[in-house]
């Protein structure tokens, strides 16, 4: 009779040899047989910080156009004060003119049925790449144009009154835009943005997190000479950008965990750093009047996700499991969903942690867009925008 060590032994084997060969094609990277997981450059599990907040503040947010967005990344208002403007899972750019949603932009020329309303976000992940996904979105003060970073066809613009947008940069150096994802402008009206991965589309994101691969570029395109510079290459999953109030830096996040400053101006100009470092994994970054930067958090950080990015076989060994991706990513964050937003100083000191624990109103955030004493809460993931009153 197999005694439980031989048991134990045997079934580990059994799938081991099941995660090699994938027989039924069923893991989450069935279809990527060029797969491969590399080591995630995270801070140490000591010098992430573990500022919480006890009152769970983001709890008092008030739940606004709920089902009437889909998935609301970004948050923008033009330069008279109308809007919010937001780009939404089906690939529009809508604005709320008083009373209701209505079409102010589109980012692809071959929108179809195939494009309709759907009841769950999840279900246009199909056909974004016909359809778009606008993500990052900024007015350019002087004009009036809308900027779009669309994850699937790249960097665009839109005159004031809105329509068919017009593709500005979809390749860099002769390698495509794969994941354009969130951008601002200067006072020359030059254009920073991010391609978050050469490798991966949005659609295919967790596989991107899991693979902690390094494509991803900070990128600059100047509109007079119509010309794009890569200003970062080897970046892994850079995601939410922002200018610093005086036009001296830029500060972008990745997925690891980590802010980065990027000079632009005086002594370091054309030099990186680490800016700060984040309690979680961050989405996009926006500067407050006063200069500070918001930081929308997905997730915290936890052991095992910190564990995880340091052992990449580890990861592999878990993606070839007949298990989804999304099952996998809430296992790691111990499957708790909730809102947070840090705020950053101009010098990287983290001033100030919002929270909903647990997700009581708020459940995710991918943006926070502080305008007239309130935090306007985008979430790329979310039906609703919320808004948090600072006063």
């Amino acid at each position: 009779m197999m005694n439980l060590s031989t048991f134990a032994a045997a079934f580990i084997l059994l799938l081991a040899a099941y995660c090699k060969l994938d027989p039924f094609h069923h893991s989450a990277i069935a279809d990527f047989p060029d797969f491969r997981t590399f080591p995630v450059d995270m801070p140490p599990w000591s010098e992430i910080p573990t500022v919480r907040d006890p009152r769970n503040r983001l709890r008092n947010s008030e739940i606004k156009f709920l089902d009437q967005v889909q998935g609301p990344e970004s948050i923008a208002f033009d330069p008279v004060g109308r809007g919010p403007y937001t780009g939404v899972a089906d690939g529009r750019v809508v604005v709320w003119t008083g009373g209701a949603w209505s079409t102010f932009a589109e980012t692809s020329p071959n929108r179809s049925e195939i494009c309709d309303w759907k009841p769950a976000i999840m279900s246009y992940l199909k056909h974004e790449h016909v359809c778009g996904r606008p993500l990052g979105l900024r007015f350019d003060k002087r004009s009036g144009d809308l900027y779009i970073a669309d994850a699937y066809l790249g960097l665009l613009k839109v005159g004031p009154e809105g329509g068919l947008a017009t593709p500005l940069v979809t390749e860099a150096e002769g390698v495509p835009l794969r994941f354009a994802n969130d951008l601002d402008i200067d006072d020359d009206g030059n254009v920073y943005f991010t391609d978050s991965s050469s490798l991966y589309q949005r659609r295919n994101y967790m596989q991107l997190v899991f693979s902690g691969e390094s494509s991803g570029r900070v990128l600059k395109y100047d509109p007079i000479a119509k010309q794009t510079t890569v200003l970062l290459r080897d970046i892994m999953f850079p995601n939410g950008l922002s200018l610093s109030k005086d036009g001296e830096f830029l500060v972008f996040s990745q997925a690891s965990g980590r802010l980065r400053r990027y000079w632009l101006k005086g002594e370091k100009a054309g030099t990186s750093e680490i800016f700060a470092n984040l309690p979680g994994s961050p989405d996009n970054v926006r500067v407050n009047e006063k200069g500070e930067f918001w930081v929308a958090i997905h997730s915290f950080h936890t052991r095992l996700i910190h564990f995880s990015a340091f052992h990449p076989t580890y990861r592999k060994f878990l993606l070839k499991l007949p298990v989804s991706a999304k099952l996998q990513f809430l296992f790691h964050q111990m499957g708790l969903p909730g809102a947070i937003a840090v705020k950053y100083s101009v010098e990287g000191e983290l001033m100030e942690i919002l929270e909903d624990g647990g997700g009581k109103v708020v459940k995710l955030i991918s943006e926070v867009h502080e305008r007239d004493g309130k935090l306007w809460l985008g979430s790329v993931l979310m039906p609703y925008i919320a808004v948090y009153n600072l006063e």
